[in-house]
């Protein structure tokens, strides 16, 4: 006969491999906890749909020179169209790699099959590299340029041209005229917003014939891109004529932003009518601090500020004048023509370099 005494208590008894019992961690299932076998899921055996939709999410050259070459699996994937619906690409630095970059471009545009959507250059690219692109890709409907100064007013102009699903245009801290501009506004009926960012700089007493041509980038917004709902202008140089004109002639305006704008006067009624008309409003005081560029000073405490107490400009400020965060001197050294051909010249990373062995 057992005595009660001698009976284990089921709750007290820690479990043991040996005796077929389950672990801690196993015996943590009833309370939501999750297995070793759940916790180190193998990638391989994602959908390929899904593998390539977190694949398109990564920069392009990342997926060229690394991600491609991780397994056979992970190669086949990159070739899927869907990865290459967005391509997002830039010099991190690297001197010489501009023809490079310029090579996996056009071999990531080659792999989107017309598919891409969504362009983001930055710090390479010349006219020769955007007529490619937007002679393979006519469902373009965001693109980004920032500091692409090898793209010219003509070049721009032509590759808008071929865009009409165009819906968001960035030219950040690229040196354009209002052709393009113009352009968006004929050849892109579907354009929405628009992002026109610059280097902020102090005002100056300046005639009238001089303020239409601070006001001219503004002035051509306003008459040729009457449907734009968001409007970036960080840094621009326009004057309360050109802000006058862009609420005249965007009349479905809901978002502006004029940070660092340092030539505006919003005191009185264009302030009034600004706060009545936009939806969201940035005023040109607003700190820039967060945006990946650098507009101009910021307001922070520890910053020359170009605002006084009162809300007047300070004429003892001094504007900045760099280009942003950082500057390639190489890449600067030369005129737009000394740009490499795609065929020519020789970089420090040759993309080419990079095979893919036989029996991959």
């Amino acid at each position: 006969m057992v005595s009660s005494s001698s009976i284990e208590d089921p709750s007290t008894k820690e479990p043991s491999l040996s005796d077929g019992g389950s672990s801690s961690k196993e015996l943590s299932l009833g309370s939501g906890g999750d297995s070793p076998e759940e916790q180190l899921r193998n990638w391989l055996e994602l959908p390929m749909e899904v593998t390539a939709s977190i694949f398109s999410r990564l920069v392009a050259t990342e997926i060229l020179k690394t991600i491609q070459f991780v397994c056979k699996s992970w190669f086949d994937v990159c070739k899927d169209p869907l990865v290459w619906r967005k391509i997002d690409m830039y010099n991190i630095g690297e001197t010489g790699s501009n023809l490079s970059l310029d090579r996996m471009c056009r071999d990531a545009v080659d792999r989107s099959c017309g598919s891409l959507v969504d362009m983001n250059i930055e710090y390479f690219g010349n006219d020769a590299l955007l007529k490619y692109i937007t002679d393979s890709c006519d469902k373009i409907k965001r693109l980004r340029l920032a500091c692409c100064y090898y793209v010219s007013d003509e070049g721009l102009t032509e590759a808008l041209a071929k865009l009409p699903l165009l819906e968001e245009l960035d030219l950040t801290l690229c040196s354009f005229s209002t052709e393009p501009l113009e352009a968006a506004g004929r050849y892109c009926p579907r354009i929405r917003s628009l992002k026109l960012n610059c280097q902020a700089c102090r005002p100056w007493h300046m005639d009238p014939d001089e303020e239409l041509e601070i006001n001219e980038e503004s002035l051509a917004i306003a008459k040729h891109m009457p449907k734009l709902r968001h409007l970036q202008l960080l840094g621009n140089p326009m004057t309360n004529m050109g802000l006058q004109a862009i609420l005249d002639g965007c009349p479905h305006l809901e978002s502006l932003d004029l940070r660092r704008c340092l030539s505006i006067d919003l005191k009185g009624k264009l302030g009034k009518r600004c706060a009545e008309q936009i939806k969201y409003l940035r005023l040109p005081h607003e700190s820039t601090e967060g945006f990946e560029f650098r507009i101009g000073p910021d307001d922070s405490p520890d910053d020359c500020h170009d605002y006084s107490d009162d809300g007047s400009f300070d004429d003892n400020y001094g504007w900045y004048s760099g280009v942003a965060d950082f500057v390639f001197d190489q890449y600067l050294e030369g005129d737009s023509d000394d740009y490499p051909d795609f065929d020519s010249a020789d970089g420090s990373f040759d993309y080419d370099d990079f095979y893919v062995p036989d029996n991959f």
